[in-house]
């Protein structure tokens, strides 16, 4: 049975879907930047969690949003819009840079193994839907109206926060935001008017006033459109719990009556040097940044899956050798096994113990674990491991299928053979000279009793 920790109940749960279809939201990027790899834990995460549903046998409809307006600089409803600051940083319009930063990012997932969803979303598609939410929520009472917006009245909902479990009455004015003209300082914004003293690159009409849409109020509409008032999943990074999701509860359940998500799944932050990565700090790492260094995407999925999702995971560069090591080595026994005719042995023990470790809340430390002892079992052949490999990367999602032989051109062998006959000579300063250059190139040697050897660092 496939068990889920839930954070609404703070407890794991035995996952039962509410029909054979299982809808799953995820919240997606905010396209004004690069999405960070701390951002990216999240993603392959989600991913983990959508294959781990799939190698259960379970049917998905998995959307998820893209953010291309309203996610302002701060909680508190303030700042300006980031897809705004965008625009001004790069001089470039505010389409064009959610358009560039939606195809960068769908690139890093591609790279990453992650599958798409099924429904992309984009926020400025789907005014329309935020419009009519709002409506309800107005009708309904949950509405007023300062000088800046349309706003959400937290203490008419009877069980905001339960999410993050928050106590109103506890909370002091100013702990959380700057309270200003709101009533309550867990109020949030539904509609934000357009200001008057400049003129906004994304700004819709409505019976409100002309503005753009409060952040929560995205996922809730496109959420409702593709799945329903109710479905099962929705995840995101644990902080999205006090505000996003929390105000997302209360104001589509405040405009339907009725329970929204039975799952919530929430991934733990990536930390560097103590602090959680963010776009607005100098632990600011993208995809990119680890590739110019050498670096597969895959080798970051695989540091990624050595540690559960809810717990923080510590980022090095030195962690994530130690990663592309052993993922490098994963490969080389892949590749071993492919070639074995031998079919000895039984597989069915480890067959077990990677579905009871995947599906006791995603422990993908423990399956990797289980895929190590496999590898290593000398009483089971080639044949048959390559295969429960295989099977067991479905959920892994690590390519092993693509793992192929490597070759490299000429210019690189007449290089090896260089270093090989400065070896001989005790030239030990041009024998390193020539191990630089080939590691750059992207060739790795190791110096044997065979003699020496050579791996790619980009296999596939």
């Amino acid at each position: 049975m496939l068990k889920l920790y839930n954070t609404l109940t703070r407890k794991k749960e035995v996952f039962k879907p509410i029909k054979k279809l299982v809808g799953i939201y995820t919240c997606g990027p905010t396209v004004y930047n690069y999405a960070h790899i701390g951002n990216l834990r999240t993603f392959i995460f989600e991913d983990i969690l959508k294959r781990v549903l799939l190698y259960n046998k379970f049917k998905i409809k998995h959307v998820m949003n893209i953010t291309d307006v309203g996610h302002l600089t701060s909680d508190a409803d303030e700042g300006e819009d980031k897809l705004e600051l965008g625009a001004k940083r790069e001089k470039k319009s505010v389409w064009d840079v959610a358009i560039f930063y939606t195809k960068a990012f769908k690139e890093d997932i591609k790279k990453l193994n992650i599958l798409e969803p099924d429904i992309w979303c984009k926020a400025t598609d789907h005014i329309k839907e935020m419009l009519k939410l709002i409506e309800i929520l107005e009708k309904k009472g949950y509405t007023y109206r300062t000088e800046d917006g349309i706003y959400f009245d937290s203490s008419k909902f009877k069980d905001y926060g339960k999410l993050a479990k928050l106590k109103k009455e506890k909370l002091k004015a100013g702990a959380r935001i700057d309270i200003k003209n709101k009533k309550n300082i867990t109020d949030f914004a539904l509609w934000k008017f357009s200001p008057k003293d400049k003129k906004r690159q994304m700004e819709w009409d409505s019976k409100f006033g002309k503005g753009f849409p409060g952040w929560h109020v995205e996922c809730s509409a496109m959420s409702m459109k593709y799945l329903g008032e109710h479905f099962d999943i929705h995840c995101g990074g644990i902080d999205h719990i006090p505000v996003h999701h929390t105000n997302e509860i209360a104001q589509t359940e405040g405009a339907t009556g009725k329970k929204w998500v039975n799952y919530w799944l929430h991934g733990e932050f990536l930390v560097l040097d103590k602090d959680k990565m963010a776009k607005s700090g100098e632990n600011f790492i993208i995809l990119k940044s680890l590739e110019e260094k050498g670096f597969n995407a895959l080798d970051y999925r695989y540091l990624v899956l050595g540690a559960h999702y809810r717990k923080k995971l510590n980022f090095s560069f030195e962690n994530l050798e130690g990663a592309r090591n052993g993922f490098l080595s994963l490969k080389e026994r892949v590749k071993e096994f492919k070639k074995s005719k031998d079919e000895k042995g039984s597989i069915e023990e480890y067959e077990k113990r990677f579905l009871e470790s995947i599906d006791d809340d995603l422990n993908m430390p423990k399956a990797l674990g289980v895929l190590w002892e496999l590898i290593k079992d000398k009483k089971i052949g080639g044949k048959k491991k390559y295969k429960v490999i295989l099977d067991f990367d479905r959920v892994l999602g690590l390519g092993l299928n693509k793992v192929k032989e490597e070759k490299i051109g000429k210019e690189l062998l007449e290089l090896i053979k260089e270093r090989e006959k400065a070896r001989k000579e005790k030239n030990w300063k041009e024998a390193d000279k020539i191990r630089d250059r080939l590691k750059k190139r992207g060739v790795v040697l190791e110096d044997s009793k065979e003699g020496v050897k050579w791996k790619l660092q980009k296999s596939f």
